[in-house]
């Protein structure tokens, strides 16, 4: 049996938008990339219902579905994906330095280009109503799913900038926000809390959290308790939106890549660059400002676009 390690152009680290898009542009430029899907293969998408918002689909489209289509366009082009979890890296410090993968605890594996799309996950509040109902009513982009609920009766959760911004971008287009914070004040820039409470539609509830979120197959309403007089009360809503924040999935590159204080991956100017040579960041793992699909594939091409012009100074 043969102990010889495998090497490859590229390998790509996740399975979003991201991914998919650096392995088209990776596989047409003959990189014959190497996908991992991680633990969630195609990402948060497989979690919406309806992705409306990415061009290309004007009856818009389910996001497994597009899932799958990203997986099979890539692999029409040769990108080979396989079911696994990257768990472990060592990267190198120098150009044309080869760096080394773990998969699944167990193989390892060495690329000459690393494109990571590992992309963040969602913060959710841990109720057992919350994650049946994910999907059905309840999101954590109410810039993505905002829209299904126009003119309905929604409530939002959470106290920072994101959630004040999400906030009065739903009360535009939903007929009255409940807004939920925990705490007897908002985290929120001062600027971004005017907002909040100068918009009309807004209804701002402090000491409040989430007893319970209501319905069978869909969200039909809320049950809210104030944590300082233990009260409850129910309103009728068709959706429900988390905004306490994302965990980017970057655990395993922890002392080998830069981040910010929040995980991040930092990438070079409008570059996927990041601090070693070679090894390229895309989609959400690099961008806490935007979370779309639409700007995670972009990244993605750049990403590939990147490591093909890396490889090619090698020659």
């Amino acid at each position: 049996m043969s102990n010889t390690i495998e090497r490859i152009k590229c390998l790509i680290i996740g399975s979003g938008p991201a991914g998919y898009t650096a392995a088209i542009y990776a596989a047409r430029a003959d990189l014959k990339p190497i996908m991992y899907t991680g633990m969630e293969p195609g990402g948060q998408l497989t979690t919406t219902t309806e992705v409306d918002n990415f061009p290309g689909y004007p009856e818009g489209i389910d996001g497994p579905t597009m899932m799958v289509q990203l997986q099979q366009q890539a692999e029409r082009f040769g990108t080979e994906v396989r079911i696994g979890m990257i768990t472990a890296v060592e990267l190198s410090d120098e150009i044309g330095g080869i760096h080394k993968a773990t998969v699944d605890g167990t193989t390892q594996i060495e690329a000459e280009s690393i494109v990571i799309s590992t992309g963040a996950t969602a913060k959710y509040l841990g109720l057992e109503s919350e994650q049946r109902l994910r999907g059905g009513g309840v999101s954590a982009c109410a810039v993505c799913d905002g829209f299904f609920y126009k003119g309905e009766d929604v409530a939002i959760v959470g106290a920072g900038d994101t959630a004040a911004e999400e906030a009065t971008y739903l009360a535009n287009i939903c007929n009255k926000v409940t807004m939920l914070v925990r705490k007897d004040y908002m985290k929120a820039s001062k600027a971004m809390q005017h907002r909040v409470t100068s918009t009309k539609n807004i209804d701002l509830r402090y000491n409040t959290e989430i007893d319970e979120v209501l319905g069978g197959m869909v969200v039909e309403g809320l049950r809210m308790k104030n944590n300082q007089t233990n009260e409850t009360e129910e309103i009728a809503i068709t959706g429900l939106f988390i905004a306490i924040g994302h965990k980017p999935n970057t655990d395993i590159f922890k002392g080998q890549l830069t981040m910010d204080d929040t995980g991040y991956l930092i990438t070079e100017g409008k570059s996927t660059k990041t601090n070693k040579p070679g090894v390229f960041a895309s989609g959400d793992v690099q961008d806490k400002e935007y979370r779309q699909a639409v700007t995670a594939a972009g990244t993605g091409c750049m990403a590939a676009l990147d490591a093909e012009r890396y490889l090619a100074t090698l020659e």
